[in-house]
């Protein structure tokens, strides 16, 4: 997983592994990995995801499916253009 943002000062870091199948499972387990960390939480509720390069948009995390050695960028809401 890569954090861009609100979300990389949130969890102090720019990417970390994962090992799930889902989004879902994903984002649960980074909720888990980051329980510390109120500011993660409520910056997670307002990011937007891309796996492997893709916007997940507004599909049901539990229904993206992640292949094994992929990428979920972590996108808090940015200003600017």
């Amino acid at each position: 997983m890569r954090y861009w943002a609100a979300a990389k000062a949130a969890t102090g870091t720019a990417e970390e592994p994962y090992a799930a199948r889902t989004l879902a499972e994903a984002l649960d387990a980074a909720r888990r990995r980051h329980a510390g960390s109120p500011e993660f939480a409520r910056v997670l509720v307002r990011c937007s995801f891309l796996v492997d390069g893709a916007p997940v948009g507004t599909r049901d995390h539990a229904s993206v499916q992640l292949a094994e050695g992929g990428t979920v960028e972590v996108l808090p809401p940015f200003a600017g253009g």
